[in-house]
């Protein structure tokens, strides 16, 4: 069994931090988005192939230093594809059936229970379904008997949405899958694909827990919360000399004697909070500073940021080596 994870577009909803950094490298709870969705494989998976766009040869160095739990090998594109031919591009080499993960949704999941749900139904797809309010950033699935899908719309506006249960990103497929897209040109699967193999039986599996689309920032402070809520952000204790509630996942090099530090906190290597100093609901990442009396709240600090004394961050999704 291989999977497939898609790590494309350029993250523009989370500029200016995107500029230097691929999304899926941004930490939450801990560990990199990425990361959290390799998680979510079983144990089994013998490969991982990641197809990989916007700046590719950051990811490819990064997994290449901290090797996750399975292998993985990064397939770059030399040009955009869109969903449907970043996967030809990297799924040569797939198991039949395959997953399919998009690589910056945070999910409660158990894909082994998916992929028995998909070998019992027989059909060319299993595409686990998360119901949302609003449906139109998404691709949305009618249902028939058997959590069948009838119809797939990408990105209907509301009154034309069959229903509110939309692509979580999380699937398995069959080969076959990959052999109806065609060669050489962009092609967004979602929208010239799946319409098309909805005859040859795609079932939905409607998740019954959490699910968020990590793609803006309060997405991803969303997600980061629902991972520390789960106990996937690692012990949660509060720095060595802080004060406050916590949970806070902190990497080694992290100072922060005399600060304070609220619920839902990640803080990257050598980072310093000094005195006085708060920080809740935030990423602050590798190399960054907040200084004295500061306060932050509901925001991203990207690598060597700086956060001047008693300046008060609220909201925000700062650049690397920002200085505010």
């Amino acid at each position: 069994m291989k999977a497939l994870v898609l790590i494309g577009g350029f993250g523009t909803r989370l500029r200016p931090l995107t500029h230097t950094v691929p999304k899926q490298l941004i930490p939450i709870a801990g560990k990199p988005v990425l990361y959290h969705v390799l998680d979510l494989l079983p144990p089994g998976v013998e490969e991982v192939a990641l197809a990989t766009g916007y700046k590719a040869e950051m990811i490819d160095a990064y997994v290449r230093a901290h090797p996750p739990k399975c292998p993985v090998r990064t397939v770059p594109e030399a040009e955009p594809l869109g969903t449907g031919g970043g996967m030809k591009n990297a799924g040569g080499a797939m198991s039949d059936p395959f997953y399919l993960l998009n690589s910056d949704v945070i999910a409660a999941v158990d894909l082994a229970a998916v992929l028995a749900h998909h070998s019992e139904r027989g059909g060319i797809g299993t595409m686990c379904l998360a119901e949302v309010a609003d449906t139109r950033p998404y691709g949305v699935a009618a249902l028939g008997p058997d959590d069948r899908i009838t119809a797939f719309v990408e990105k209907p506006e509301p009154e034309q949405a069959p229903s509110h249960w939309i692509n979580a990103g999380l699937a398995v497929w069959s080969r076959a899958a990959l052999d109806a897209i065609p060669p050489g040109r962009a092609v967004s699967f979602e929208r010239e694909v799946v319409p098309n193999l909805l005859p040859q039986g795609l079932y939905g599996f409607r998740l019954a827990r959490y699910w968020e689309d990590a793609g803006t920032p309060e997405r991803l402070l969303n997600a980061q919360r629902m991972l520390f809520d789960d106990g996937r952000g690692g012990r949660g204790t509060i720095p060595r000399g802080a004060l406050g509630t916590g949970p806070v996942a902190a990497a080694p090099g992290t100072t922060a004697e005399g600060a304070s530090f609220g619920k839902y906190v990640t803080l990257g290597a050598g980072v310093l909070v000094e005195p006085g100093a708060h920080v809740e609901n935030s990423i602050v990442m590798d190399g960054a500073r907040v200084q004295k009396d500061a306060f932050v709240s509901s925001s991203i600090l990207g690598p060597r940021t700086r956060v001047h004394p008693g300046h008060r961050v609220v909201g925000q999704t700062l650049g690397e080596a920002a200085e505010i």
